[in-house]
C-alpha cells in the first residue's frame, strides 16, 4: 500500500443495473490501497442487504438531521423521499488509514464529489450496453416493482448523458473486461 493513495476519491458512478456494485465488489477483493465510503440512505433495504455493511439505513428523519448536523461530505433526494449520501466520517476512516477512499454512488454524487475534489479524484462512468439491456437486468434482479423499474429506466437516460463529466466511461458489455479495464484504471491512479 501506498502512502500516496490517503487524500485520493475513487468514484463509481452507472445507472442502476449497469453492474458497477459487481465491479466495485471485484475491485476491493483484488486491489490494493482502497477503502470503501458505505453510503447512507433512507430507502428500506432490499434482498439481504445489511446496515453497517451495504448501507447505513437511516429514516428520512434521521437522514436529515445528519445533514442539519453537516455529516455528510455530499448528499441528494434522489427519489420523492429518498435520500443518499456520503458521510465524512467514512472518508476520515479510510484516509486515517493510508488509503484512497472508494464510491459507489449515483451519478449526481459522482460528479458532485469530482467537482470537489479535481485531480484528488478518479471517476468512472460504468455504462450498460444499451438502455434495452439496462432494463432486462433490472427485471432480471428482482428486486423492484415495474414501477420502480420504469423511474430507474427514465432516470438512467438522463445520466447516460452526463457521462462526459467522468474520468473514463467503462462499457460493462463484457464483465470479464470491464473488471480489466476498471482495474488497470484504478491501479494507475493509486500508483501516481
Amino acid at each position: 500500500m501506498s502512502a500516496s493513495t490517503s487524500g485520493k476519491l475513487v468514484i463509481f458512478s452507472a445507472p442502476s443495473g449497469s453492474g458497477k456494485s459487481t465491479l466495485v465488489h471485484y475491485l476491493m477483493e483484488t486491489v490494493e490501497g482502497f477503502g470503501f465510503s458505505i453510503s447512507a440512505t433512507s430507502r428500506a433495504p432490499r434482498g439481504t442487504e445489511q446496515h453497517g455493511v451495504d448501507y447505513f439505513f437511516l429514516t428520512a428523519e434521521e437522514f436529515r438531521q445528519k445533514v442539519d448536523a453537516g455529516e455528510f461530505l455530499e448528499w441528494e433526494e434522489v427519489y420523492a423521499g429518498t435520500y443518499y449520501g456520503s458521510l465524512q466520517s467514512e472518508v476520515e476512516k479510510s484516509w486515517s488509514q493510508g488509503q484512497a477512499v472508494a464510491f459507489d454512488i449515483d451519478v449526481v454524487g459522482g460528479l458532485n464529489l469530482k467537482k470537489q475534489f479535481g485531480d484528488r479524484a478518479l471517476a468512472l462512468f460504468i455504462q450498460a450496453p444499451s438502455i434495452e439491456e439496462l432494463e432486462r437486468r433490472l427485471v432480471a434482479r428482482g428486486t423492484d416493482s415495474p414501477e420502480k423499474i420504469a423511474q430507474r429506466i427514465e432516470k438512467a437516460a438522463w445520466e447516460m448523458d452526463q457521462r462526459d463529466g467522468f474520468d473514463h466511461i467503462v462499457i460493462n458489455d463484457d464483465l470479464e473486461r470491464a473488471k480489466a479495464e476498471a482495474k488497470a484504471l484504478l491501479e494507475a491512479f493509486l500508483s501516481a
